[in-house]
């Protein structure tokens, strides 16, 4: 799997997901099998006025390779500038959001609402194209409404120099709940050159057949990977899951460069997506959120799957 000159290990991606994707996980996806980890959605503009939080969300892990970073915005000079800062010099593709539906990013002009606004989508390519030899990417959803403004949206971004595409098959309104349109997907991959990614809905291996079914040259795992980073794991060669250890890990990465106080309240959402699939977990989901330090969180979480070995 290549796209433009970074060759891929396998044709499977982590996707930025905000709050999620932080450098401790995609190292943790990166281990299982993720050919591909992107960062969380960083603004281009924030990186323009030198945001400590911004600067944040690019840390790595030195096992991520090759690595993405995702950035949102709505003008083209911020992207320009963002390119070029030297701040993005460490990854090796460029990915630009067209995608988010949350309101806040939305109202700005900015992640799916480029959808409406072709000829600026177009431009954020061009200047980004121009401002690196590195791959630029895009990731899009179907449409904002419920149309289907990604089929215009496709050839503009491959026509302005975007070396590949991933297709999210749902619209803005959908968000994350009823099901991937894998008919769109597959319209998609039929209307430009350039690589595509599928997205939605993937968790396993057979979702992961099912989207390879359109025709599409790599798949893109969000959601499914959410406390669940084995899944890029598709040919069992992890047989053992040792979710304890894992989690630990996730915990320890993160330690070297965040507080326990910032941890404690952190990691509470990743140790419930961790839970999810475990039985008799609601006492013990219930406790996770009421713990005052991190000590005590990990002290729950090592009582709780000891128990049970």
């Amino acid at each position: 799997m290549q796209i433009k000159n970074v060759k891929l290990e396998n044709n499977l991606v982590l996707a930025p997901m905000a709050g999620v994707t932080d450098f401790a996980f995609r190292a943790l996806c990166k281990r299982y099998g993720a050919g591909l980890t992107t960062t969380e959605m960083v603004s281009a503009r924030a990186l323009r006025y030198n945001s400590k939080n911004t600067f944040d969300l690019l840390k790595t892990h030195e096992s991520e390779a090759p690595k993405a970073v995702q950035l949102f915005g709505h003008d083209p000079v911020d992207f320009e500038f963002a390119l070029k800062c030297g701040a993005l010099d460490k990854f090796d593709i460029i990915d630009i959001n067209m995608g988010c539906p949350a309101p806040k990013i939305v109202k700005n002009g900015e992640g799916s609402a480029l959808l409406k606004n072709i000829p600026l989508a177009k431009s954020i390519v061009e200047a980004c194209v121009k401002s690196t030899d590195k791959p630029v990417t895009v990731k899009m959803r179907k449409s904002f409404e419920d149309g289907f403004e990604a089929m215009e949206l496709c050839r503009a971004v491959e026509e302005a120099g975007a070396s590949a595409i991933t297709i999210h098959g749902r619209t803005r309104p959908q968000m994350y709940g009823g099901k991937c349109d894998l008919d769109a997907v597959a319209k998609i991959k039929g209307l430009v050159k350039i690589p595509v990614f599928g997205n939605g809905d993937v968790e396993d291996f057979e979702s992961y057949e099912r989207m390879l079914s359109t025709g599409v040259d790599g798949v893109m795992i969000g959601r499914g990977a959410m406390g669940k980073p084995w899944v890029f794991d598709l040919n069992g060669k992890h047989d053992e899951i040792d979710k304890l250890s894992i989690i630990l890990e996730h915990i320890d990465m993160l330690k070297k460069e965040y507080s326990e106080n910032y941890l404690n309240s952190y990691m509470r959402k990743h140790i419930l997506w961790y839970l999810k699939d475990e039985d008799h977990a609601k006492d013990v989901k219930l406790k996770v959120v009421q713990q005052k330090s991190l000590s005590d969180l990990v002290d729950l979480i090592k009582n709780f799957f000891e128990v049970r070995r």
